[in-house]
């Protein structure tokens, strides 16, 4: 599939002053940590969990996307909140955070392949041929990692947001309300979790936003239960069915633990199947001496080794397996950025829209409203 990307953020990225990439590894180190000192409560770092080992040390608090824009709003006496992580998470962050609280992501040019595979253009044209095609209710519901006009999108018309986690709940909650979804970016989260739910694969067919009417028929769209976008994640459609078969034949003992971003025959495969935070604890709660293969982000995967020296911990992959726009997040932008913060300059500012932000977070609230 081609894909064409989301516009870049309004923003420009500041090309990064030669000094900082200049500095050695070690002078980097003690520049962060003395600019972090010094800005003290005022600043919270937040480190996803696929960011470099180099970069997550000065995290104040690691995690999932959505669980760090979370935390991050239960630090009002911050000012700054630096968001190692891709564009879509600061998003998120701005709109949870208190209206005194600024945003930054060290490098703009961080983002996230599977968020810029539906834009609010293509959405929204899909959603009014869907009103001019289907009499029933069709609820939108976007995954988290989208950007913020499509998280308001689905506020604007009674949808909702989802994380990896709670996938099967929100539409259990959609089902309550509609007689079909329209589930974007991932198309393999929401077949995964349809699949689970009991719900055929001919009544979860595939919206190809560059082909006219998605590609498909009109039974086609009018039998779906979740109408699925054509989108997935670069980093987890490199697992393989071969490679689980390769790592049982290597290790007879070993437990497959892979992302429900992985395509169906792979999680089909899989021991355990589970999001980001399921898949550190299924680790952390194992016994000693328990072989693990993981389908997810290799710094992840290599940070759970290091952790767990009493565990066999190996990635599905046998190359690299890295998210590349994550990896834009090294010591030098987010030192630069720091330093610009102690003159109270906000480099790479993340700035959401009010309206947008209003509806946004309407559709988060109706997500965290399910859980409570």
């Amino acid at each position: 599939m081609s894909v064409v990307m989301a516009p870049p953020p309004t923003s420009q990225q500041t090309p990064l002053p030669e000094r900082y990439a200049l500095l050695s590894d070690e002078a980097c180190d003690e520049l962060i940590a003395e600019a972090k000192a010094k800005l003290g409560r005022r600043v919270v770092i937040l480190g996803h969990h696929y960011q470099r080992d180099e970069v997550i040390k000065f995290a104040d608090y690691t995690g999932d996307s959505f669980k760090l824009a979370q935390l991050a709003s239960q630090r009002p006496e911050a000012d700054y909140i630096v968001f190692c992580g891709v564009h879509f998470m600061a998003e998120s962050a701005d709109i949870l955070s208190a209206g005194h609280q600024r945003v930054s992501l060290p490098d703009l040019a961080a983002g996230c392949s599977m968020a810029d595979m539906a834009n609010i253009d293509q959405v929204e044209e899909c959603w009014e041929a869907l009103q001019e095609g289907i009499e029933e209710t069709i609820v939108p519901v976007t995954y988290m990692n989208s950007a913020a006009n499509l998280k308001a999108f689905c506020g604007r018309h009674g949808g909702i947001v989802c994380t990896s986690s709670n996938a099967e709940g929100v539409l259990r909650w959609a089902f309550e309300r509609g007689s079909g979804v329209l589930f974007f970016p991932d198309e393999h989260l929401g077949r995964n979790t349809g699949l689970k739910m009991g719900i055929p694969i001919a009544r979860m067919p595939v919206w190809n936003p560059f082909r006219d009417m998605g590609g498909l028929t009109d039974h086609q769209i009018e039998e779906s239960r979740i109408l699925l976008w054509k989108g997935h994640c670069s980093v987890h459609q490199r697992f393989t069915p071969q490679q689980v078969h390769e790592a049982r034949t290597v290790y007879p003992d070993i437990r497959v633990l892979v992302h429900p971003e992985c395509r169906h025959e792979v999680v089909e495969m899989a021991d355990l199947v589970g999001s980001t935070e399921y898949i550190i604890k299924a680790v952390e709660d194992s016994p000693a001496g328990t072989q693990w293969a993981i389908g997810t982000e290799i710094h992840l995967v290599h940070r759970l080794g290091d952790r767990h020296p009493d565990k066999l911990v190996m990635s599905l992959e046998p190359t690299v397996c890295v998210c590349t726009t994550m990896y834009r997040i090294d010591p030098p932008h987010l030192l630069w950025t720091l330093e610009n913060l102690l003159e109270d300059t906000v480099v790479n500012l993340i700035s959401v829209p009010e309206d947008i932000k209003a509806d946004a977070r309407l559709a988060l609230d109706r997500m965290l409203a399910i859980h409570k």
